[in-house]
């Protein structure tokens, strides 16, 4: 990998426990949450607040504006530090930070806060005014046209499970998986460098010690009669934030003995009914970074088991190597967030290690997939 000046090097990363939708951070809007956690991760940085570039952040579900500037205001940045909300759906923290590290290889700046943040329980309501000047009050936004197709998530995991043979005992065995492993992290201490306490949350809120193999063989299909997909083996609503400190390799040095040097990311795009899978399609267009699978940490976001596991088996590997610390099954998803807190996951696994490489991907809304690869150097 080259060492020039300009590599993109993530020397602290950051955040929150993530909570249930409604639970402990029921009454806190998002830009209250970044907040907390910019202040955190740019004081483990070690940099003057004055001298970031900007604040980047990803949000899905926020009503506009620009939470990132609001965000970097309320944690008491100078106001000579700008902010720029991007919104790729899930996918939004991890382009985010993608973006702060191709703006420090143009040479634009040298030092950003990035990452994501979803408030699911703050998010607005949404409505559209028709001809007669009333409010009709809709769900969600449109991805895709409807002549090809723009289904819910979850009729989206349903066509997945269904389209490559993703049966119900793989999804809950795999959930079950999850779910033991973020427990048992969570026992052994593997979050808690990573952490930002709020609102009295000190641990992700959606862990369940108790869940086993017979408890998730009784949840009924979710979304589609007779289905495979159940509120089991799916991804609960959640609230959280997640930021990074990406710098130049020269900023870097000066601030940090080794950090996680970005080393390319790739998005593409898929079948919108299969929205699941987008995320093999942007890994296949990542070959040019010189990412391989062996020996690389794999984190991936698990809005819903089959979509981790028709992924897995449609770049040939073996999803038990996924999220080893558990993923969104049993942590949460916090939408606009979650792309981040995989980075913040590998910051966390491959701190360290030298010549240790991680992957970060994410499927998204209306047939999209990215994928970003890094690797841990010594600066």
């Amino acid at each position: 990998m080259p060492t020039a000046s300009t590599d993109p090097v993530i020397i602290a990363a950051r955040r929150l426990p993530t909570a249930r939708a409604g639970g402990a951070y029921r009454d806190l809007p998002a830009h209250d949450l970044a907040a907390h956690v910019i202040g955190a991760v740019s004081a483990d940085s070690g940099a003057a607040p004055a001298g970031f570039t900007d604040v980047i952040l990803g949000n899905a579900t926020g009503g506009g504006g620009n939470v990132a500037r609001l965000a970097a205001l309320t944690a008491g940045l100078p106001q000579s530090v700008p902010g720029l909300t991007v919104d790729r759906q899930c996918g939004s923290g991890l382009e985010a930070i993608v973006l702060a590290c191709r703006l420090v290889q143009a040479g634009a700046g040298d030092l950003y806060l990035a990452g994501g943040v979803e408030s699911t329980s703050t998010a607005p309501a949404r409505a559209r005014r028709g001809p007669d000047g009333n409010l009709g009050f809709y769900d969600r936004a449109q991805f895709a046209p409807l002549a090809t197709g723009d289904p819910d998530a979850g009729v989206a995991a349903e066509n997945v499970a269904r389209e490559f043979g993703i049966t119900r005992d793989r999804q809950d065995a795999y959930a079950l998986q999850s779910h033991r492993r973020a427990v048992d992290a969570s026992v052994r201490g593997a979050f808690n460098d990573e952490l930002v306490p709020l609102a009295g949350l000190a641990a992700d809120q959606g862990l369940r010690p108790g869940l086993d193999a017979r408890l998730l063989k009784r949840f009924v299909p979710a979304f589609v009669p007779g289905g495979t997909v159940t509120a089991g083996n799916s991804c609960p609503h959640s609230d959280g934030a997640a930021v990074v400190v990406v710098a130049s390799r020269a900023r870097a040095a000066k601030l940090a003995t080794g950090g996680l040097v970005f080393a390319g990311a790739a998005v593409a795009g898929t079948d919108p009914n299969l929205m699941g899978v987008g995320a093999a399609a942007s890994t296949r267009a990542l070959a040019g970074t010189g990412w391989r699978a062996p020996g690389t940490v794999i984190e991936f976001n698990e809005a819903f088991a089959a979509q981790v596991l028709a992924v897995a088996d449609l770049l040939g590997l073996d999803a038990a190597r996924f999220n080893r610390d558990g993923g969104a099954l049993a942590l949460g998803h916090p939408y606009g967030a979650s792309g981040a807190v995989s980075v913040v996951r590998l910051f966390a696994q491959l701190r360290g290690d030298p010549g240790r490489a991680g992957l970060a991907m994410i499927s998204m809304a209306g047939g999209m997939g990215i994928s970003a690869h890094f690797e841990w150097q010594t600066l």
